[in-house]
């Protein structure tokens, strides 16, 4: 018997093959008795198939786990939508990397069947948020998993900006912008620009600096816990975009207030038992894989 009666899929929906894996798992789900629940969007994309669908923000109300079949992009996207709910997630790989995106789809079965008899392992990720202030009045927000970027949009000019870390000045700073990176981000955009690699488990946050002016402007790793407040001077020419895990962006100003705490809540996120990250690095990063001691 399964530990999960009802499991959400969202996929996505660019790829047949991808589809084709949503079918194979739709037949290993019912052939457990698990009823599966179709996102809305990918339901109207296999039209005859008759199970339960329900809409992205919705899904969490109607199953009691979540699986993302696709890559990172693909996992970022459902967590932002499900963050409010308090269900795992698992997440199927048919991207590229897969940092988040264990399962194998050559090997569903065999690596499925012990994640639903509930011998798996699962840790917390925890998210971050942005809401921007113009003129102490509220103009946009967004939540993220892995980073939130302050960048310069559509222009190629570099953007000054003043940043404070619990109301503590650090330093004003001209550059392509800044990226706020969670653990779980530490492995994306940040580590492209130089930050560091962090453990999941560590409760910390990482803001690397983008082609900074001044050289000596590094990465610095901050308490997870912190208030990020970073002031975009008056003096920029353009309007800088905040990016929410490379997939949403919401328009500043010169002047406006980006403020950056932890969200409540987060990600319960599901491995397979032999889950490793550092055998995960070594296989996504192409570190030196033999052990010589």
């Amino acid at each position: 018997m399964s530990l999960f009666k009802r499991i959400g899929i969202i996929a996505r929906l660019d790829k047949p093959q991808i589809l084709d894996t949503v079918k194979k798992l739709m037949d290993y789900l019912q052939d457990k008795e698990v009823q599966p629940v179709l996102e809305s969007q990918l339901a109207a994309m296999m039209p005859g198939i008759k199970v339960a669908q329900a809409p992205l923000k919705e899904l969490g109300d109607h199953c009691d786990m979540v699986m993302v079949v696709g890559g990172d992009g693909s996992f970022l996207g459902a967590a932002r939508a499900i963050c409010n709910y308090d269900i795992p997630v698992l997440g199927i790989n048919r991207g590229t990397l897969g940092f988040l995106t264990d399962i194998s789809p050559q090997h569903l079965q065999e690596e499925l069947d012990p994640i639903l008899a509930g011998d798996y392992h699962e840790e917390k990720r925890f998210m971050i948020e942005a809401k921007i202030k113009r003129q102490n009045r509220p103009s946009g927000d967004g939540i993220a998993l892995n980073d939130l970027v302050l960048h310069p949009g559509k222009s190629a000019r570099m953007i000054r900006f003043d940043l404070f870390i619990d109301d503590q000045f650090v330093m004003n700073q001209k550059s392509d912008g800044l990226i706020v990176a969670t653990p779980t981000g530490s492995t994306a955009y940040a580590l492209s620009a130089g930050g560091p690699i962090m453990l999941p488990k560590l409760d910390a946050l990482v803001l690397v600096p983008m082609h900074p002016h001044t050289l000596s402007n590094r990465p610095i790793v901050i308490d997870a816990n912190a208030k990020i407040r970073i002031v975009v001077c008056e003096s920029n020419l353009t309007y800088p975009s905040v990016s929410c895990d490379g997939q949403l962006n919401i328009t500043a100003a010169p002047g406006d207030e980006i403020h950056i705490t932890k969200k409540q809540g987060g990600i319960r996120l599901i491995h397979p038992k032999d889950h490793d990250f550092y055998n995960v690095c070594r296989d996504k990063l192409g570190w030196q894989s033999s052990y010589r001691p």
